[in-house]
């Protein structure tokens, strides 16, 4: 396969097989359209793997595929650049960098480091405590992974001088990057106030007569969600190694730098006050009808009218621009998939196909299914509007407790969020940060879905049963 490392042999397999999709006949139940645009973004996906171009280039590619073909209209196709996401994550982005240019965010790498550096494990917990700790009233997961935990670890990566840049990701960077990126997945799945599309969830499921209560979620969900926050840095450490493992001299050195450093200066400050506002804001923004994205705009202007950060610097963050870009394509295009009515028609044919199966048979089915079927997902939110309710009524239908289908289906809502590296808002930013290829991402990403679904199914359903949901 020695011809497929040449870019152009790459994109001329895409544009064949493309081809050959596109002219396949269309399935019963679909219209035209829509198939069209389900391979679109199925070529687009495959671009960003085999990356014949790099990632922004090929997002480029699939956009203006849409608007030559007449599937959509350019300023439709444009719109994934107007999505509140978006600028939340290139916020994050941009606020990270004042983190780290201001020494603020080494300080606090170095209190980290002074508390917990004795081994890279010790850090990697301590970022998914920080995490778990803010999850319950932070609905917003890109804020608080973009906001609060990305800062910390790039941070703590810096402190150990573990950068893209100079070659030294795998150092200690790569594994926590990876570790906060699954973790973050569980945090999520553990309240109905820690993810913004929970709420959603629960309202679909209130639809067909299922209330579900915050403690009844978060009681189903403290047993397999921190088995799983013990087990995945564990298992990363074990088959995915930082190259720093016990450093128990850094922790005297991080007292040291801190003594170095000095007193906090005053950008440090205004960081710091920015920090707290943006997690005050983004705790109580639901009951002040705040935007998690305005706060986090209004974190970053707040930055650039005190002068703390420049407009230059924004104008360098180029991995944050380079996001934008891939990432707005993806939401649209899996928007379109939604609203043109592919992903119904996925869910409806699963379920034709369940006829037959016991519950326990058809709700294992119809969660793996729920679960993977996020490859083709830009969104969270998207994938419940599309699927929740079409398969809590087909699993309900087939005699699974209400009750358990409701919540279960719920935390799987969060769960396929540690997959590729558009699967959710922390994705690209954690992504981006450039620590891992894309090769590697998605095959750590499915990897560990062979931990987290079996402990989710038979840790949990051990505890659903204990606790009689079943």
């Amino acid at each position: 396969m020695q011809w497929l490392q040449s870019s152009r042999a790459r994109l001329a397999v895409l544009v064949v097989l493309s081809t050959v999709i596109w002219f396949m006949p269309v399935p019963d139940g679909l219209s035209l359209e829509a198939w069209q645009m389900m391979t679109i973004f199925v070529a687009t996906v495959l671009g960003l793997i085999i990356a014949p171009l790099p990632l922004g280039a090929m997002a480029m590619i699939g956009l203006t595929a849409t608007t030559l073909t007449g599937l959509l209209p350019i300023r439709t196709a444009l719109s994934g650049f107007s999505h509140p996401t978006i600028w939340m994550i290139a916020a994050a982005f941009f606020i990270s960098r004042g983190f780290i240019q201001t020494g603020f965010g080494r300080r606090v790498g170095y209190l980290f480091i002074s508390k917990l550096g004795h081994s890279s494990l010790g850090l990697a917990y301590g970022l998914v405590l920080t995490d778990l700790l803010f999850a319950p009233a932070t609905p917003s997961t890109t804020a608080r992974c973009g906001g609060i935990i990305s800062p910390l670890f790039r941070s703590v990566a810096e402190a150990y001088d573990s950068t893209p840049e100079k070659g030294t990701e795998n150092k200690i960077g790569a594994f926590l990057v990876q570790c906060i990126f699954q973790c973050n997945a569980i945090t999520c799945a553990m309240f109905l106030t820690s993810m913004a599309g929970n709420p959603l969830a629960a309202n679909f499921a209130a639809e067909q007569g299922v209330e579900i209560s915050w403690a009844g979620w978060a009681l189903a969900a403290i047993v397999p969600g921190l088995v799983c926050l013990a087990v995945i840095p564990l298992v990363m450490y074990k088959f995915f190694p930082p190259e720093l493992k016990r450093t128990p001299e850094m922790r005297q050195m991080a007292r040291d730098e801190l003594k170095q450093m000095g007193a906090m200066s005053k950008a440090e400050w205004l960081i710091a006050a920015t920090f707290v506002g943006m997690v005050t804001l983004w705790v109580f923004g639901p009951v002040l009808s705040l935007h998690a994205t305005v706060t986090a705009l209004a974190g970053l202007v707040f930055l650039l009218v005190t002068g703390t950060i420049q407009w230059d610097d924004i104008l360098k963050e180029k991995e944050a621009w380079h996001t934008i870009v891939w990432f707005a394509v993806l939401v649209m295009m899996a928007g379109q998939l939604n609203s043109l009515g592919f992903i119904n028609w996925f869910g409806d044919q699963v379920g034709a196909s369940m006829a037959g199966f016991g519950w326990i048979v058809t709700l294992a089915i119809l969660l793996l299914v729920y679960f993977y079927s996020h490859y083709l997902m830009a969104s969270a939110m998207a994938h419940i509007s599309a699927m929740y309710s079409a398969f809590l009524a087909i699993a309900i239908g087939a005699g699974a407790p209400p009750m358990l289908a409701a919540i279960v289906l719920g935390m799987f809502s969060n769960l396929y969020m540690s997959t590729t590296h558009y699967s959710s808002g922390p994705a690209p930013i954690l992504f981006g940060a450039g620590y891992m290829s894309l090769k590697q991402w998605w095959k750590i990403g499915f990897l560990f879905t062979l931990v987290v679904i079996p402990v989710f199914m038979v840790i949990g359903g051990a505890w659903w049963k204990l606790i009689g949901l079943w």
